[in-house]
């Protein structure tokens, strides 16, 4: 039975929560932990998830196998602010997210919760330079022009996989103000770490919950990462430039024959699926002076990855 424990009796009354999990770019979990490690909180609970947590997988060391403690899922509270930092270690899937998120906000409802905020990423093709800008949804209507007052442009449509959207989505049917705030990363970039990210949400943490952090580690970590994204731009544009003779100029649109055209549209339902497949979608685009044309759609693959 999945309960809370609480580890230091602290007194808790009206706080905003922050809550995070890992995902893509690691963007939501990474920038709230960056916070509360950097406001020093103090950890006072924990969730134990008992017997209802079933491992997937052993681990292995010198040769034997033994199961892995479960996942922590933890309370971190900052009394000088007010604020409850919730960091989950793994995204928890199907019944158990859905009991977790349960206990979560039933915890919430004691202390007299007043607003809830989640962090995610927002996957776009961008340079590993470009600012990180930062979108939000909510789950009530007369929160959305205060995240337009806070800088914060609305994500109009789509999808926030995940406990970081999920948990928003229920705070709503408890009538408890909800906010996911996506901060943009390059979409060949989904699989790493991103500090510039972290720093934009932790920009407007600051701007909404009124708190001073320092960034200096913040900064150090991302100059770190800019030399691993620039390699991979590097490659990235290795593998995709044009590889034609000088002289040699693509045929005229109707001269292109039609078995080119059904060629491009299998290597695209192909590239859904094994995303190598885009490579050669490239070149083939590249060849028949095709690309212009199928821009949008040949950057959506790699948005949908």
């Amino acid at each position: 039975m999945m309960t809370i424990k609480i580890i230091k009796k602290i007194k808790i009354e009206g706080p905003t929560l922050l809550a995070a999990w890992p995902g893509m770019g690691n963007v939501g979990l990474g920038a709230v932990d960056y916070l509360r490690r950097n406001l020093g909180m103090i950890k006072f609970a924990q969730v134990d998830l008992g017997n209802a947590y079933t491992p997937e997988e052993v681990a292995v060391e010198e040769g034997l196998v033994y199961f892995p403690p479960p996942p922590q899922n933890t309370f971190f509270y900052h009394p000088e602010t007010n604020l409850l930092v919730f960091e989950g270690e793994v995204q928890l899937s199907g019944k158990l997210g859905q009991k977790l998120i349960e206990e979560i906000l039933n915890f919430a409802q004691e202390v007299g919760v007043k607003e809830i905020f989640t962090g995610a990423s927002f996957p776009t093709p961008m340079g590993h330079k470009d600012p990180s800008v930062v979108y939000g949804v909510t789950n009530q209507k007369r929160n959305r022009d205060r995240l337009l007052q806070l800088g914060i442009r609305i994500m109009e449509s789509g999808n926030i996989s995940g406990l970081n959207g999920l948990l928003i989505g229920y705070a709503r049917e408890r009538e408890i103000t909800g906010t996911c705030l996506l901060a943009t990363i390059p979409v060949y970039a989904i699989n790493f770490p991103n500090p510039r990210a972290w720093r934009a949400l932790n920009e407007v943490f600051q701007r909404i919950l009124g708190v001073r952090i320092s960034f200096e580690e913040l900064d150090l970590m991302t100059s770190e990462m800019d030399n691993q994204f620039q390699m991979m731009e590097e490659k990235i544009k290795e593998i995709f430039e044009e590889k034609r003779e000088p002289e040699e100029e693509p045929p005229e649109k109707n001269k292109i024959p039609n078995y080119i055209f059904e060629k491009i549209e299998r290597l695209f339902q192909e590239a859904k699926i094994d995303r190598r497949r885009a490579y050669e979608l490239k070149r083939e685009l590249d060849k028949w002076g095709l690309f212009d044309q199928y821009e949008d759609r040949f950057l959506d693959l790699f948005k949908k990855q």
